[in-house]
């Protein structure tokens, strides 16, 4: 069981990486953990201890019993199609973009030797790179799985994570609902305040909190805007419904009864959060 791992690769030592590394260490895990990233983060994550050595990504991927992809989604399909004739069978790859249908799918064509789990932990920070890595990123966070697999869920709970098992497709449109669409909305606003004339001056609380996601580096959201845009569309077409919905109650007495099922799904929110 959770004993069944020596070696550990991770590929792409950033903040979720290198804190799924961390995450491990802290959990008991007592094997190696080699780190596959630049020669700039790799210093870091040696000089931090986050890993133990580095290798070429081949080279790791050949001793690996779980290969972690944390890479950008489109270096994850490009690993993908480049490991899989130098892993041992059963080797377990599994991975922690941001979408999951086109990573899972090209997996499905590619991974014959290994076995391939698509994965995706609810966490961040507004910071990157691995000296933001921390222990506890994945703590009481939901960590999507898209198929079970014992293993890596006993060391998902160990991490401190809440294992939730869904299809690549039901993860990329519920993601593109709860994850995608306050990017764009956070992007929307912060772009009509940057626009606006004297607004910066007297924004409160409010607009801070609501524009924080406003600056997430756009590299970031290239590649799952590029293989998520089916069901981001889908959730903004919605949104806007909605939005069209509230302008039109603003004349009426309509808008408590809105305010009230918002209120109610955001106290659902922070329930699930605590669990």
């Amino acid at each position: 069981m959770a004993n069944g791992w020596s070696t550990v690769s991770v590929v792409g030592v950033g903040l979720i990486g290198g804190s799924f590394a961390l995450a491990l260490r802290k959990a008991g895990f007592r094997g190696k953990i080699i780190g596959v990233s630049s020669a700039a983060t790799i210093r870091v994550a040696l000089e931090r201890r986050v890993i133990d050595e580095a290798l070429p990504l081949r080279d790791a991927a050949a001793q690996a019993d779980i290969i972690y992809l944390a890479q950008p989604i489109q270096r994850i399909l490009e690993t993908i199609d480049q490991i899989d004739d130098c892993v041992r069978p059963g080797t377990l790859i599994t991975d922690a973009g941001s979408t999951k249908a086109a990573i899972v799918g090209r997996a499905r064509e590619r991974i014959r030797r290994g076995r391939f789990v698509g994965g995706h932990p609810m966490a961040g920070k507004q910071s990157r790179g691995v000296a933001e890595a921390d222990a506890d990123l994945f703590y009481r966070r939901p960590y999507v799985l898209t198929s079970r697999d014992e293993e890596l869920e006993e060391w998902v709970r160990r991490i401190g994570a809440r294992v939730v098992i869904l299809n690549a497709e039901e993860h990329d449109r519920l993601v593109a609902l709860i994850s995608h669409l306050p990017q764009l909305i956070s992007t929307a606003l912060g772009e009509s305040i940057a626009q606006a004339d004297g607004a910066a001056k007297v924004a409160g609380p409010a607009a801070i909190e609501m524009t924080r996601l406003a600056m997430s580096p756009y590299e970031i959201w290239r590649d799952i805007f590029s293989t998520n845009a089916g069901p981001i569309d889908d959730a903004l077409e919605k949104f806007i419904e909605k939005l069209q919905e509230l302008r039109e109650r603003l004349r009426t007495d309509g808008m408590g009864e809105a305010f009230d099922c918002a209120a109610a799904g955001a106290r659902a929110l922070r329930g699930v959060e605590l669990l």
